[in-house]
């Protein structure tokens, strides 16, 4: 397979921190469809070889080699892992490091990427979030480890959502419903809300849910900027749903910075 070019800037969209970030999009990889082009995703049916040659563009794009890329198995639940190499593989759904040799990592194709900076101490998260992960309380777990091993303070916390499904093109069943609210989901926040043409179906909001659980736990609502991407809709994003399945998967990525590094 023949290398092309590094990957271009349009190969990632970024948000508002202040540190090293962003998400990658669909372009500027080597995979074929229906995983083109820039799929990183090593479980979903894609050529290893091409998937090893994007992982190594979007490593190069935070200036790491692949094997600086702290990645874990997700598993739509709320464990928080400090990057180290022995953590590389295990379960986590959120990483955590004040380290900037990492780049922290976690991959997504509907589900929401979360990603934090400290703007006192320089440490980052990076989290994912499901409706599981964000019913088990990923997003205020990330906070609480944070504020443990790094001394970080909820108020001092920067955050940006990712693309990500969002309500108005997730439909989910009375069972997810339940425990969105059984978990502290509001239909008042614009959490959720009944979808009027289907019966006992509903529409989910996960970044509305995250969001209103940061604020309960002391992140600042005017510190947590959202990209506003839905990915079902986007076609530069991977989307499981719009595409049956049959799709890639994108990585949101931060890398550490020096602390009092807000941008």
């Amino acid at each position: 397979m023949t290398v092309a070019a590094p990957l271009p800037e349009a190969a990632l969209l970024r948000g508002s921190l202040g540190v090293a970030h962003g998400v990658t999009l669909r372009v500027g990889g080597v995979s074929a469809p229906p995983f083109d082009t820039l799929n990183l995703g090593a479980s979903v049916g894609d050529d290893p070889a091409a998937v090893a040659e994007n992982r190594r563009r979007a490593a190069a794009a935070f200036g790491r080699s692949p094997e600086w890329v702290m990645r874990a198995d997700q598993v739509h639940g709320a464990t928080v892992r400090v990057a180290s190499a022995a953590a590389i593989g295990a379960d986590a759904d959120a990483l955590i490091s004040d380290d900037p040799d990492w780049v922290l990592a976690v991959g997504a194709a509907d589900c929401l990427p979360i990603l934090i900076h400290d703007t006192r101490t320089g440490a980052v998260a990076a989290v994912h979030a499901g409706w599981r992960g964000a019913v088990a309380g990923v997003a205020s777990a990330s906070v609480a480890r944070l504020t443990q091993k790094y001394g970080s303070a909820p108020g001092d916390l920067d955050v940006w959502f990712g693309p990500a499904i969002r309500g108005p093109c997730y439909q989910v069943g009375p069972e997810v419903i339940a425990a969105v609210v059984a978990s502290g989901g509001d239909e008042r926040t614009g959490t959720w809300w009944p979808d009027g043409g289907e019966g006992d179906r509903f529409r989910l909001d996960v970044p509305a849910f995250v969001r209103a659980q940061l604020v309960t736990v002391g992140v600042d609502a005017a510190r947590i900027v959202d990209s506003g991407v839905c990915t079902h809709c986007d076609p530069s994003c991977f989307s499981h749903r719009r595409d049956r399945g049959q799709t890639g998967r994108h990585w949101a990525m931060i890398r550490a910075g020096p602390a009092n590094s807000r941008g």
